[in-house]
């Protein structure tokens, strides 16, 4: 196949199902391969890396969508992602970055440790009661997402009671940040868009009347205090991202973790003998399925390049993170799950000015979560087959179905 056929079929259902050997055809035709109009598809890491950290490489913004995506603005799902960090570029992007990362700082999430500690250990509990005599229990539902739902809206000052809306909420939103997606899939997510709008207006309004220490607050003051600097559809919009990446990565990050514990009894062993750090496993993770597999960048200037190939005004680089984590000239061995692995560095949390702010929070919850998991259940066993989602941005699984005795 050639690059286009390939990243059609990562488009298919089998192709996000699997993708990896896709990844390794396109990695066969080169680093970067012309895959379409306008379009290179990109699979090496040197070259991946390079195009997150080069600045003069631009994020599908809302004017750029605008132009060449037909009717991205009839879609309030796109638009609202447009209105954040995520899809600006700059000056806006350092504007709203700076005043987020001011608040939502790295001493504040270090000083999370014992609440994260404590909520693990809670969620293990119930763990416990629910399989105790032999039962199966979802580990997706029970523990993956209820774990980083928790801690993020802990930090926004979301309350405990509304924590349950927002898996199915996020679900339905980020369909919008996928390649391709059905006419209904883009109206559940232009709901969820408006719901999670509503929600988080009527929260901001609380805030602002009757502030707390948590990110609403200190982010609603600061955008009351400068007008110019962040604006309320922007304030929405972030507090959204805030709310969605802040357990959607994190979700898939330890079920794709587990599963691939359960896979290689070894590394589980490891973990649990200490021969394996928390902070490897997290890594390997990353880089061998990482819950992030593509991203995007825009040439917009003449003599730039991707690698070795010319990148004409208006092309676009897709690149493939999953691939790039898998380079055999960057890793030995890339197809082998290897938590001893060092200088890993996978690019699963991108790059550059757009590097993941709650890249330090998600390490953290992994490196409690799995290895209290394997502690407090020796003989942890799946209960029958895991059940991916079928997305490929977000490669995570819907189900994970385990015993715990």
């Amino acid at each position: 196949m050639d690059g286009a056929a390939i990243l059609e079929q990562l488009m298919t259902v089998a192709g996000r199902e699997d993708p990896y050997p896709l990844y390794e055809q396109a990695r066969a035709l080169g680093a970067v391969t012309p895959a379409g109009e306008a379009l290179l598809m990109t699979v090496g890491y040197r070259e991946v890396n390079e195009v997150l950290r080069d600045g003069t490489f631009r994020v599908p913004d809302a004017e750029l969508r605008g132009r060449w995506e037909e009717g991205f603005a009839d879609h309030s799902s796109k638009v609202m992602f447009s209105r954040s960090i995520l899809e600006r570029n700059e000056p806006d992007h350092s504007r709203m970055r700076s005043l987020i990362a001011s608040v939502f700082t790295a001493r504040r999430i270090a000083a999370l440790e014992p609440a994260v500690v404590e909520a693990v250990h809670r969620l293990l509990d119930d763990m416990a009661d629910q399989g105790a005599d032999g039962t199966p229990v979802d580990f997706m539902d029970a523990f993956a997402y209820r774990l980083p739902v928790g801690v993020i809206c802990e930090l926004l000052g979301v309350p405990a009671a509304d924590r349950h809306l927002f898996r199915a909420l996020a679900s339905d939103l980020t369909v919008s940040l996928e390649m391709i997606a059905e006419d209904s899939e883009l109206a559940a997510a232009d709901e969820a868009a408006e719901e999670l709008a509503g929600y988080f207006t009527a929260l901001a309004a609380r805030r602002r009347a009757d502030p707390r220490d948590d990110l609403v607050s200190a982010l609603v003051q600061v955008a009351d205090a400068d007008h110019g600097r962040l604006s309320g559809s922007e304030l929405l919009a972030n507090l959204v991202l805030l709310l969605v990446a802040g357990f959607e990565t994190t979700t898939n990050l330890l079920g794709n973790g587990l599963t691939l514990l359960l896979d290689h009894p070894e590394a589980a062993a490891g973990l649990r003998d200490g021969t394996v750090t928390p902070a490897g496993l997290n890594d390997e993770v990353l880089r061998f399925d990482s819950p992030v597999q593509l991203t995007s960048r825009i040439s917009l200037a003449n003599g730039q390049r991707v690698g070795e190939t010319e990148a004409p005004y208006g092309s676009m680089a897709v690149l493939l993170i999953g691939a790039a984590n898998r380079d055999p000239l960057r890793y030995e061995h890339p197809e082998r799950f290897d938590p001893t692995r060092r200088d890993s560095r996978p690019l699963s949390f991108g790059g550059g000015s757009h590097y993941c702010l709650g890249a330090q929070l998600a390490r953290l919850e992994g490196a409690v979560a799995l290895p209290a998991l394997l502690t407090r259940f020796p003989e942890l066993a799946p209960a029958g087959p895991p059940v991916r989602r079928d997305r490929l941005v977000l490669r995570g699984y819907q189900s994970l179905p385990i015993t715990i005795r």
